[in-house]
């Protein structure tokens, strides 16, 4: 699916929501918006624990952390801080989850600014060598949404066609990838990730609510996770 450009895939749009979101926080305490809802938090927990159990080996990064929530809800759900990374292109965001990240007592996690398409993520510090084939788990939580809204170039391609071999290269053999999309449905999100350019296979989906229109049903929100060969 082709989507017009739109100023949510703007980094000024981001960095002026996690301004706010920011002083928001620092003034009354408020964490920010949970994007898609804590139910597609707890989803993508659940999902995560039955596949990639809690582990001192594991290494889980995600692309576009924003505020942390799905990070900080790992922690809760007993996975060691010490695994996880968020990265994110908003200086603010990362700001914020830092922030959040201290005021619970979870300062270990790691959270930099990194602009996912044109930066490498910085390992963790018990990783060695670059981030190429690295990570046991990527997750996405509305991170592509927004890359797909960006502006073309000068051949027509949006930024988001530069994603998927990008995530891919990150992933460890066997490791697996996870994403949670309310622009596009799982079977285009099959369409992208699972190719032979990625190596990436479809594993499974998260089931999300349903609601009928028109004869036809469909979900708010598609989550699909795939693993590499």
């Amino acid at each position: 699916m082709a989507f017009q450009p739109s100023r949510l895939g703007t980094k000024e749009h981001w960095d002026k929501v996690y301004e706010e979101e920011l002083a928001n926080f620092r003034e009354i305490g408020d964490e920010g918006e949970i994007w898609f809802g804590e139910e597609s938090v707890d989803k993508m927990v659940e999902w995560t624990e039955e596949n990639t159990p809690p582990s001192d080996e594991l290494s889980v990064l995600e692309i576009g952390s924003g505020n942390g929530t799905l990070l900080f809800a790992l922690v809760e759900a007993g996975y060691s801080r010490k695994c996880l990374s968020g990265i994110d292109y908003s200086p603010d965001a990362v700001s914020l989850s830092r922030a959040i990240a201290s005021s619970r007592e979870m300062q270990d996690i790691q959270f930099n600014v990194c602009d996912f398409l044109t930066e490498e993520p910085p390992v963790l510090p018990k990783m060695t060598g670059d981030t190429s084939n690295n990570w046991d788990l990527l997750l996405d939580k509305g991170t592509y949404d927004a890359i797909a809204l960006g502006e073309k170039d000068d051949g027509g391609n949006t930024p988001v066609s530069r994603y998927p071999t990008r995530a891919a290269r990150l992933i460890k053999p066997g490791g697996y990838f996870l994403i949670t999309s309310c622009n596009f449905t799982e079977d285009e999100l099959k369409e992208v990730f699972d190719t032979s350019e990625t190596g990436l296979r479809y594993h499974s989906r998260i089931q999300h609510p349903t609601f009928s229109f028109g004869g036809k049903s469909g979900s708010i929100v598609s989550s699909v996770a795939f693993r590499k060969l």
